[in-house]
């Protein structure tokens, strides 16, 4: 590849900058790189530094989030394609190959992850991955998938059943869910600290004993990367800033029954949270 170390030091040279302090993202360099880059610039002092590119890619730029609104309106229209086509007997490995095709077809450059497509039980996984299994009326059906488009991420999230829901419980489950994205998309405005975002939903979650069936952070941070900062989290007190492109998705899982997210990007604004997703929430896809 392309030896990194020996351009940056010509240039170094170039601007009078060999003897420079260098940062570099430790927890992003591995020991052999470190060592390359620690002889390419010897005359440099090289000072460690943990998220400061991060830092740096949190609020976005016009060009940034005009990349990022065409990401999410293609996830949307994956997600409507794949309402219009889902159908009982479909496996899960098919309809994540259906949505990749679909959205490399209409300018996608890459997935921004591994497609998540789970069925019944299946969806209790947060992070399943797609099986032979096949999709009968009555199965929860939970899809997570996302797309780049001009290097930018997307990432959104539904949960349906196929026809009348087989649990008695799903639609309870799914409305308490719904609330909660709901409620905290609503709350959320620049400068709310990310626990007190994370505790908009976790606290009706929470209230209708489900607190322990929500095992993950509210949201994360959305850009270059499918996972970035800021934090939705109750782990964080950073307040959430301007400019910041965030997801909101709420979770219940049940294990060996059903789980049930529900996902939207959102741009942080100082009058509130603008919504980025457009696909409806649909409780039952009848069929």
């Amino acid at each position: 590849g392309y030896n990194w170390p020996a351009y940056l030091g010509e240039h170094l040279e170039e601007f009078g900058l060999r003897g420079a302090a260098i940062g570099f993202e430790a927890d992003a360099v591995s020991v052999a790189d470190f060592n390359k880059w620690r002889a390419a610039l010897a005359e440099a002092t090289l000072r460690e530094t943990i998220g400061l590119v991060m830092s740096l890619r949190v609020v976005k730029g016009e060009k940034e989030l005009t990349a990022i609104r065409q990401a999410v309106a293609l996830a949307d229209r994956a997600m409507a394609y794949i309402y219009q086509r889902i159908q009982p007997g479909m496996t899960e490995k098919e309809i994540a190959w259906e949505l990749e095709v679909f959205m490399r077809n209409r300018g996608a450059s890459a997935l921004s992850f591994e497609t998540i497509v789970a069925f019944g039980p299946n969806s209790a996984l947060p992070h399943a991955t797609p099986t032979d299994r096949a999709c009968q009326l009555g199965d929860v059906v939970l899809i997570d998938m996302g797309c780049v488009v001009n290097g930018y991420c997307s990432d959104i999230t539904r949960t349906f059943s196929l026809g009348e829901p087989s649990d008695p419980d799903f639609m309870k489950i799914w409305r308490l869910v719904f609330n909660a994205n709901a409620v905290a998309a609503a709350a959320i405005t620049a400068g709310t600290s990310s626990n007190t975002a994370d505790a908009y939903a976790r606290d009706i979650i929470k209230a209708a004993g489900y607190g322990d069936q929500f095992g993950h952070s509210l949201g994360h941070g959305v850009g270059l990367a499918v996972h970035e900062a800021p934090k939705v989290s109750y782990t964080s007190e950073d307040p959430l800033p301007a400019g910041a492109v965030i997801t909101i998705e709420p979770g219940v899982y049940l294990p060996g029954d059903f789980g049930v997210r529900l996902e939207d990007m959102a741009l942080v604004t100082e009058e509130g949270l603008e919504i980025l997703t457009s696909v409806p929430k649909i409780d039952i896809l009848y069929r």
